[in-house]
Formats: C-alpha cells, structure tokens, sequence
C-alpha cells in the first residue's frame, strides 16, 4: 500500500471517529428536544396523539412548533373556524380521511355550523371544478388577470353606487 493510501485511509478513519463521537451528544440533544415537544403537546392536548408520535423524533419539536405557533395560536389573523374551515376545504382535495374527520370536529368544536362545514367544502369543489377547466383549456393567464381585476372593479362600483342609493 502506498504512503498516500495509507495518510487518506487514517484521515478517513479519525473523521469518522470524530463525527462518532459529536453524534452522540447530538442524539442526546435531539431525544432532550424531542421529550420536551411531546411533554408539551401532553400539556397542551392532554395526551400526545398517535400522528405526533409516528413523526421522527429528530423533527418533532419543528413539527410541533410550527402547528402549535399557526394552528392552535388564537392570536394569528385568522380565528379557529377559518382555520379549521380552510384546512377542511384542502383535506377534501387532497383528499384525506384523517384530515377531513380532524377539521370538521376542529371546526365544529370552534363554532362552525353544519352550513358552514358544507360551504367550506362546495367551495374547495367549485376551485378545483374551474381550476380544471381553466388549466386544462389552457386559459390564458394575463387575459383572465385582466378580466378578474374588471370584474371586480365593477362589482365595487356597483357595490358603491347601491350603497349611496341606499343611503
């Protein structure tokens, strides 16, 4: 074997080591961090659901984060109903049974009607139905920005001009 070979095998093998030994108290770290998420959602949910212990436990405290921070945050723009209507509506999308049962109890539990729950998911319906027939007739995009911007437009000014009359 020659000298270059063996320099190159050695410097291989104490990275390797070396990476061994910062792993550990990596992994420490991560299972430190990963105790701390699921003793929170417990806090928080009172038990950790199955969903949340299936996730890696190297990205559970992310996960956690990062739901807790949008969905469960009752200071965001949006209110739990909206919230819980919105994620039904992209659940019957995708669609997935799981997701669909979660939020239409989320969104009941945050006030949400059963008219309300049907309307969330006609309108998840109605965008999927015209984002078909506008992709795949291949709708030319800057026409129907135009078209949708005088659309509105004139929607306020109608608006605008009933509300005066009103007045």
């Amino acid at each position: 074997m020659h000298k270059s070979s063996r320099i190159a095998i050695t410097l291989a093998l104490t990275a390797g080591l070396g990476a061994l030994a910062l792993a550990a108290p990596l992994a420490r770290a991560e299972d430190d961090t990963a105790q701390a998420a699921y003793a929170d959602i417990e806090r928080t949910l009172g038990l950790v659901p199955g969903f949340f212990k299936a996730f890696p436990a190297s990205g559970i405290a992310g996960a956690w984060a990062e739901f807790k921070s949008v969905q469960l945050n009752p200071r965001t723009k949006l209110d739990g109903k909206t919230k819980e209507l919105i994620g039904l509506a992209v659940a019957a999308q995708i669609p997935c049974r799981y997701c669909i049962y979660f939020h239409t109890a989320a969104a009941r539990a945050n006030g949400a009607s059963d008219e309300e729950i049907r309307e969330a998911v006609a309108m998840a319906a109605i965008s999927r139905h015209w984002s078909t027939v506008l992709n795949g007739m291949q709708i030319d995009e800057a026409a129907f920005q135009h078209e949708t911007d005088t659309v509105l437009k004139l929607a306020g000014d109608k608006a605008k001009a009933a509300s005066a009359k009103a007045q």
